[in-house]
């Protein structure tokens, strides 16, 4: 069986960048975080997704430090419960500090603030996003709307325009292309020198299906045709930006063309290296 640490070292073998989305469920700390180091290479590029109180997402009392418990109002199902200002700061300068071994290698990319589908565009979300921002401290900020309120016609560009005056990346994204709020439709912009592109895949079947797990609605196997659709917005992209990355969010294994298993996030991210290739766009 393989250790953390091992697929860690396998991936950056195979690869130049990766996202953790495990600081999504607990803080991350220092220590943590310089074996991360010592197990990549020289640049290679690791961009962290924020901690759920970061993000206004809900979140058990247990999954604090503990010598934050005692502040955070805890509602009757045991989660935060709309958390002071002052507790959620406390929280941004702890993921901060706690990333500094790969802010002094050279290999931190960016704070994945992925937003919950309930924060809809308005003044109020826009000013928490603003102080969000701020609290990164210099950092990247990798934006991600999961109301579709954000990138409407109505919105698009004003969401744009905004992300673009706080210095902060659009995350674009490709999901299933159905009209449910909590999906965003795939809208191709730049808003700052570094883009980003995540990969949900197109499982419009499991995306909000009751008592499913994350996997379950990441679980989706991109076909050599739908990876192709991606060669001319990346191109665009590239264009616009310093630097581009994207990062497919599929988890599962699914039957492989040749018969056999695959696991999906790694074999839709080299089927895409190759489609690259071929059509001249350049990759790390």
């Amino acid at each position: 069986m393989k250790t953390a640490e091992n697929r860690l070292r396998y991936y950056a073998e195979h690869f130049s960048t990766v996202e953790v989305d495990s600081t999504y469920y607990r803080l991350p700390d220092e220590a943590m975080v310089s074996r991360w180091n010592e197990r990549t290479p020289d640049g290679f590029v690791m961009h962290v997704k924020a901690f759920g109180v970061m993000t206004r997402h809900p979140v058990r009392a247990e999954q604090l430090p503990p010598d934050l418990r005692e502040a955070a109002p805890v509602d009757d199902r045991g989660r935060v419960d709309r958390p002071p200002r002052e507790l959620r700061a406390e929280v941004f300068a702890r993921f901060h500090a706690a990333l500094e071994p790969l802010r002094a290698a050279g290999k931190l990319g960016g704070i994945l603030l992925q937003f919950p589908s309930y924060v809809v565009a308005k003044d109020l979300s826009r000013d928490y996003l603003a102080w969000a921002v701020e609290q990164l401290r210099g950092d990247r900020a990798l934006v991600e709307f999961r109301h579709r309120s954000w990138l409407d016609e109505e919105n698009r560009a004003a969401t744009l325009a905004f992300l673009e005056e706080l210095g902060a990346t659009h995350v674009v994204v490709d999901a299933p292309k159905t009209e449910a709020k909590n999906l965003v439709p795939t809208v191709v912009a730049a808003t700052s020198p570094f883009a980003y592109v995540r990969m949900h895949g197109r499982n419009a079947e499991t995306w909000n299906v009751r008592r499913g797990s994350a996997s379950d609605r990441f679980d989706y196997l991109y076909s050599e045709d739908e990876l192709r659709e991606w060669t001319d917005p990346l191109r665009e992209l590239a264009d616009a930006s310093d630097e581009v990355y994207v990062l497919f969010n599929n988890n599962r294994w699914s039957r492989s063309p040749e018969g056999g298993t695959t696991a999906q996030a790694p074999a839709n991210a080299v089927a895409l290296q190759g489609i690259l290739t071929k059509a001249g766009v350049p990759i790390a």
